[in-house]
C-alpha cells in the first residue's frame, strides 16, 4: 500500500475508534445521535460538510500560524486563542514566535522572560502551563510533540479541545476538535437547546461533528467551523445572508438563530475595594509577586489588598506594608509606613467575577527600604516587565500624572 493509503486507512481506524463509543454514549444520554445528524439540515452532512470548505479555501483569514504545518506553531497559537480574540493574539504570537522559535528555545528560556511576552494577553496560568509542557517535550519527547492523543493530553495546560485542534491541524488525524465557535454553528444548524456546560447538549453537538467531519482534511474541517463562528455566525447579530451554510441552518430559517445555544450560567458580579501602594524613589517604584488573596501569583503588582470598605482595604495596605518592611528598622508599625490618606486616583478592573474598584495611594521615600519581597522597577522598564494588566492601569495613572507627597524623611 502506498503511503497516503496507509495514513487513511490509520486516520479511519482513529476515527471510528472515538466515534463508537460516543455515539453509544450520547444514545444512552437520550441525545440520538443519528436523529441530531438528520436535525443538522435537509441534505446530507457530506453536503454541508463540503460547502464549508469550498467557503474556507475561498475566504480563510491569512493568520500567521497557519499554512507553516508546525505542530508548535500550531499549539502556541491555540493556547493563546483560548478566551482571547484574533486580533489580540497575533501581535502577541509574533513576539512570542520571535523570541522562542522552537520547543526546545521555549523550554531552555526562563519563565520571568515568558511572562514578560505573554504580559497584557491575560490568562496567565495558560503561559505557565505552556512553559511547563516545552521542558516536559524537551526532556520526555526529545523536543517533539506527541502525535498520539494520549500523549498530547498529558501535557501541562493541555486539554480535550487543544489536544484535538493539534493533532487535527498539525498532524491530520481526524478528531472534531469542541470550541464555544463550534458549538454555536451547530447548535444553530438543527436548533439544538442547551449549552456547553450541559453534558447531554456537549454529546448532542459532538455526536453531530462526529457525523460531519472531513476524514481528508480534518484540521481544515476544524478552522473553517471555528472561523465561521468568529467571523460570520457571531453570538449577536449573525451574518446569516452570507453564511454558507444558511440554507440548511434551521435556527436561521426560524428567524431566532440568537437563541441557539443558550447562554450559559455566570456568577454574579462581586464588588471589591483594592487599595494599592504606589511606593516610589525618583524615577523607580516597589513591585511584590502577586496580587493578593491568591490572585496573579507570577505577575509583579504593586503592592495591593482587598477590603470590605475603601477604608478596610487602606487599612489592610498598611498592614500588608508594615509586615513588607519588616526587616527595616525604620518600620515599625504600619502608621510608620508613609501613605496618603486620600488616593491619588481611582480606576476598574475586573479579574473573572471581581469588580474591583481600585485606588492608588501613593508615597515618596527618601531611601530605598530592605526588604526582600519588594522589588524596584525603574518606571520606564515597567512596559516591558511581566506585570498584571491591573498594574498596567496604574503605571497609566502615574504616567497621566498622580502626584506624590513629597518626603519628610533625610538621608
Amino acid at each position: 500500500m502506498t503511503t497516503a493509503v496507509v495514513a487513511a486507512v490509520y486516520n479511519r481506524r482513529i476515527f471510528d475508534a472515538h466515534r463508537a463509543p460516543l455515539q453509544r454514549i450520547a444514545e444512552r444520554s437520550g441525545a440520538q445521535p443519528q436523529h441530531l445528524a438528520k436535525k443538522v439540515g435537509e441534505r446530507s452532512p457530506a453536503q454541508i460538510r463540503r460547502a464549508l470548505l469550498a467557503w474556507f479555501r475561498a475566504s480563510a483569514r491569512a493568520l500567521p500560524w497557519r499554512g507553516s504545518g508546525d505542530p508548535y506553531a500550531v499549539w502556541v497559537s491555540e493556547i493563546m486563542l483560548q478566551q482571547t480574540q484574533v486580533a489580540t493574539v497575533i501581535p502577541y504570537y509574533q513576539r512570542f514566535m520571535a523570541a522562542f522559535p522552537s520547543v526546545t528555545c521555549l523550554a531552555q528560556a526562563s519563565l520571568e522572560r515568558v511572562l514578560e511576552l505573554w504580559s497584557g494577553l491575560g490568562y496567565y496560568r495558560r503561559a505557565r502551563y505552556l512553559h511547563q509542557a516545552a521542558q516536559v517535550i524537551a526532556q520526555e519527547h526529545a523536543g517533539e510533540i506527541p502525535e498520539d492523543y494520549d500523549g498530547i493530553r498529558g501535557l501541562p495546560g493541555i486539554g480535550d479541545y487543544t489536544a484535538k485542534a493539534v493533532l487535527s491541524i498539525a498532524f491530520n488525524q481526524p478528531y472534531a476538535a469542541l470550541d464555544g465557535n463550534v458549538a454555536r454553528v451547530v447548535a444553530r444548524l438543527g436548533r439544538l437547546q442547551g449549552n456547553l456546560h450541559q453534558p447531554r447538549f456537549r454529546l448532542a453537538v459532538e455526536a453531530v461533528l462526529a457525523q460531519m467531519l472531513s476524514h481528508k482534511a480534518p484540521g481544515n474541517f476544524n478552522q473553517a467551523l471555528m472561523e465561521l463562528g468568529q467571523t460570520v455566525c457571531l453570538p449577536r447579530g449573525p451574518r446569516c445572508p452570507v453564511c454558507p451554510l444558511a440554507k440548511w441552518c434551521a435556527g436561521s430559517r426560524g428567524g431566532n438563530p440568537e437563541a441557539y445555544p443558550l447562554p450559559r450560567p455566570r456568577r454574579a458580579a462581586e464588588s471589591h475595594h483594592l487599595a494599592v501602594a504606589l511606593l516610589r524613589r525618583g524615577n523607580k517604584v516597589a513591585m511584590v509577586r502577586g496580587l493578593t488573596d491568591g490572585l496573579l501569583n507570577d505577575l509583579w503588582n504593586f503592592p495591593s489588598t482587598f477590603g470590605r470598605s475603601s477604608a478596610k482595604a487602606l487599612g489592610n495596605l498598611r498592614e500588608k506594608l508594615a509586615a513588607l518592611l519588616g526587616n527595616d528598622p525604620k518600620v515599625r508599625t504600619r502608621h510608620d509606613v508613609p501613605l496618603q490618606s486620600k488616593p491619588a486616583a481611582e480606576f476598574r478592573h475586573n479579574i473573572t467575577f471581581r469588580a474591583i474598584q481600585g485606588r492608588i495611594y501613593p508615597a515618596t521615600l527618601s531611601r530605598i527600604p530592605r526588604s526582600p519581597s519588594l522589588h524596584w522597577f525603574d518606571l520606564s522598564k515597567l512596559p516591558q516587565a511581566a506585570i498584571s494588566q491591573l498594574a498596567r492601569k496604574v503605571v497609566q495613572k502615574v504616567e497621566d500624572g498622580i502626584a506624590t507627597p513629597k518626603s519628610k524623611q533625610k538621608g
